[in-house]
């Protein structure tokens, strides 16, 4: 009842109120926003939503100036329209809903509170005509909670137990507490047949040491410097190199170094990055092995480097091995015009099998259309000889160049990534890239198309081409297959043991191959795929998909797009709505064309992780959209000149993959003689979100026989990539590998948090993790000390230049505590 106090009061009320003035301004300027955006997304054929909530957002702003009760009566319409809506279109899916209704619950709760009620016309108490809203709000406030605690990305599973038996002893070749090898053999599987760390005990994992290469980013070094380097063990000693191909020898107990070597690279900003991946090993006790004539370098560590060289050091004292090549290294230069120097780098360990180092390198992408060749070649591991060379654009004469005066067919397919061999079969599986330039291919000829975007599997003695199996077909999206193939023997239902590749890659398919034959082991189908290209360009009809992936299961659409409010959603929707996307494969265009997965790729060159026991695969997938997009400009033919073309002159690393900075801060990528220049973006908001909705990152278990995943959760937070470190379990990128453990457990360090964690292979659960100290896009191993009778698992943490996570020069070692 109201009292006649109360009226007085009421009636003792100015006819304008500054603070209801104000919210009116507010909501009239975001309904302005909101409906002027809204009319564009529905010109562009999206949603109705943001023009009929920016109308009323507009008809709330002129009932409140007005100070008419109805204002909270619309408000509140609009806001359970707006669960209503989104609802239908994301489901609960918490961190979907969050910015359709973030800013208009924070309004919402403004306009509710009894200093805005009181001000309305004929309103004497609070609640009064806020009812309706004070429900909404409630209601908002509860879909908000039911869908915190919900989990709709999830895939919870149980990957089976063992299901063959192996000698664990010497798996791969490989003695038991060994990991002598990148993917600790050359069957590239990063599986250690060690088993004290457990899921029941992973928990108590400490830190058992840490060690600083001193090795950091200098001024003439490339934006990409990074520490993707996976070490090996042998014996007693860790074996390592840090980005300027710096080799370090440590006690695999202590951490502490046995010896250094600095090879001095000459680096320069010409490069596309800086990395080293690791070392190999070869030893003359080995079956088979092949020795130098007067004992020298009876164990030696190979290192292919940055600039060009392929050196062979004393696995003992970290001497060069002076009978290899010219004082213990050899030239690798490809033949390639002096100018075009750094274009052409050695970043991945070499395969070491049948006493040869087999290898080819990085080629620049996007730089120009003619680049030096992706000639993949062989030398004696003890002499430095070379012994064959396999050039994609010449393949039937492998016999090799004298060092650093080949002339290769330039611009050929490259393999910059971790090769795989089976020295029973005679094959090393080598993958490839494409061509240059990556979004145009008008000018590649017969043999590029053939071997790029491929496994070729070659004869280790001769270099001559087995087989090719081609993962993408005239490859326009940079979808190279970036890593190391995985071999494995699956016991398959009704064809018994069948010796099997098992290739990741970006696109999220997985091949899994005979790897005698590489005829599909699961089957791959041909599908039709968008048309229409750039001018100048041609394109498949089909694509080949495989029925084992990782692939997004639907297209991404206007519903998909987020923000951290309302307003950069929408901005994200129109953004959409202007690009070309008609699902997987949709080419390169003038006008901007959405590539999801984007080039950072479903798995890059950190790969996944099998189980040969289990016959399961612990993978890692990422969801990031690209954009593409084509620039004209004047055409030139290929040329080899003397000198650097003034167009390039100034040009620094394109943006790349893995770049999350992007053409926008880098400058778009050249590609000169090409008739278009690229733009290539990851597809990201005005305020440097990702303008597609997480999760971004998984872990995930794939059954190997059965060709599907059992199990996969969201990974990471987004702790260090937001201004305040809050732990948000979004599922954010990763950029490295995983390994797996006989003890069943899984490791992995690649996500954009800093954290190395241990999973429990069989769900993916997450057991332990730390902290590391700078960002770890690297893949770890583990090993067997014989002085603590410990298990330890050990991983880079320098951190990415151009992904963005901290820099860093740790080789961090974890273990059980001593006498577990």
């Amino acid at each position: 009842m109201t009292t006649e106090a109360d009226a007085r009061e009421h009636a003792a009320r100015p006819r304008r109120s500054l603070l209801l003035m104000v919210l009116a301004v507010v909501l009239a300027l975001l309904g302005l926003a909101v409906g002027i955006g809204g009319a564009w997304l529905v010109a562009l054929g999206g949603s109705l939503y943001y023009l009929i909530a920016g109308l009323a957002l507009i008809g709330c702003a002129v009932l409140l100036w007005q100070r008419r009760p109805a204002a909270l009566w619309l408000y509140a319409l609009l806001l359970v329209g707006t669960m209503i809506w989104a609802l239908a279109e994301v489901g609960l899916d918490f961190w979907q809903l969050a910015p359709r209704g973030d800013l208009l619950v924070i309004l919402a709760i403004l306009l509710a509170l009894p200093w805005v009620v009181r001000r309305l016309e004929r309103t004497a108490r609070w609640p009064g005509p806020a009812w309706p809203l004070v429900g909404a709000i409630g209601l908002a406030v509860l879909v908000a909670i039911v869908a915190a605690f919900g989990n709709p990305h999830d895939l919870d599973g149980t990957l089976p137990g063992p299901r063959a038996t192996l000698a664990a002893s010497l798996y791969g070749n490989v003695p038991q507490q060994d990991w002598t090898a990148y993917g600790r053999s050359w069957r590239g599987d990063r599986w250690s047949p060690l088993n004290q760390i457990r899921p029941d005990n992973a928990g108590k994992l400490e830190k058992a040491w840490e060690f600083h290469t001193g090795d950091m980013k200098r001024p003439g070094d490339p934006d990409e410097f990074t520490y993707e380097v996976t070490p090996i063990k042998v014996g007693g000693l860790v074996y390592f190199c840090s980005p300027h191909n710096i080799v370090f020898a440590v006690d695999a107990e202590t951490g502490k170094q046995v010896w250094r070597f600095d090879p001095h690279i000459i680096d320069s900003k010409q490069m596309q990055h800086l990395t080293c991946r690791g070392v190999s090993y070869h030893s003359a006790a080995m079956p088979g092995a092949s020795r130098a004539p007067n004992g020298e370098c009876p164990e030696r560590i190979i290192m292919g480097t940055n600039d060009a060289r392929l050196i062979a050091l004393d696995a003992r004292t970290g001497q060069p091995c002076r009978s290899f090549g010219n004082n213990g290294q050899v030239n690798l230069w490809p033949g390639a015009p002096d100018w075009q120097r750094g274009w052409w780098q050695v970043t991945s360990p070499p395969v070491i099998a049948h006493n040869l180092a087999i290898l080819g390198g990085a080629v620049f992408d996007n730089k120009s259309n003619f680049m030096p060749s992706g000639v993949i070649r062989a030398y004696d591991v003890v002499t430095g000889r070379p012994v064959w060379s396999f050039d994609p654009g010449n393949p039937n004469d492998t016999s090799p160049q004298p060092p650093g005066t080949g002339r290769y067919v330039p611009s050929t397919p490259n393999s910059w990534t971790i090769a795989a061999a089976d020295e029973a079969l005679g094959l090393v599986y080598i993958p490839t890239g494409m061509a240059a330039v990556d979004q145009w291919g008008g000018r590649r000829t017969p043999e590029t198309e053939r071997f790029s975007s491929a496994i070729i599997a070659l004869d280790i003695d001769t270099g001559r081409p087995r087989w090719v199996h081609q993962t993408v077909h005239h490859d326009l999206w940079d979808m190279d297959v970036p890593a190391q193939p995985a071999l494995v023997d699956l016991e398959l239902p009704g064809r018994g043991r069948v010796p099997a590749l098992v290739q990741s890659t970006k696109t999220g398919n997985i091949f899994v191959l005979d790897r005698r034959t590489g005829q599909p082991v699961f089957p791959v189908q041909e599908r039709p795929v968008p048309g229409d290209p750039a001018p100048g360009d041609r394109l498949s009809p089909t694509q080949p998909f495989s029925s084992v992936s990782f692939m997004p299961a639907k297209r991404v659409t206007g519903a998909d797009m987020w923000g951290a409010t309302m307003l950069d959603q929408l901005v994200c929707r129109i953004a959409f709505h202007r690009l070309r996307y008609e699902g997987p494969f949709t080419p390169p265009s003038t006008q901007g064309s959405l590539v999801f997965p984007g080039n950072f790729g479903v798995m890059d060159w950190g790969g996944m992780a099998i189980d040969p026991i289990r016959m399961i695969a612990f993978a890692h997938p990422n969801y990031m959209a690209f954009v593409d997009r084509l620039i004209p400009q004047k055409p030139v033919l290929p040329r080899d000149t003397r000198s650097m073309p003034p167009e390039l002159q100034g040009q620094t690393g394109p943006a790349g993959g893995s770049d999350m900075k992007g053409s926008n801060i880098k400058g778009y990528n050249p590609n000169y003689g090409a008739p278009f220049a690229v733009a290539l973006n990851p597809f990201l908001s005005p305020i440097g979100l990702p303008c597609q909705a997480p999760p971004w990152g998984y872990v995930a278990g794939l059954d190997l026989v059965s060709g599907k995943v059992a199990w996969q959760h969201r990974n990471g937070t987004i702790r260090d990539e937001s201004p305040i470190p809050v732990p948000f379990k979004l599922g954010v990128p990763s950029l490295g590998g995983p390994m797996v453990t006989a003890g069943g457990v899984a490791f992995m360090g690649s996500a954009l948090d800093y954290y190395l964690r241990a999973y429990d292979t069989a769900t993916g659960k997450v057991l332990w993790k730390a902290r590391l100290p700078a960002g770890g896009q690297a893949t770890p191993m583990s090993y067997w000390s014989a002085a603590s009778g410990r298990q330890f698992v050990v991983i880079a943490a320098g951190g990415h230049g151009t992904l963005g996570t901290a820099a860093g020069d740790s080789i961090v070692a974890y273990a059980l505590p001593k006498g577990t």
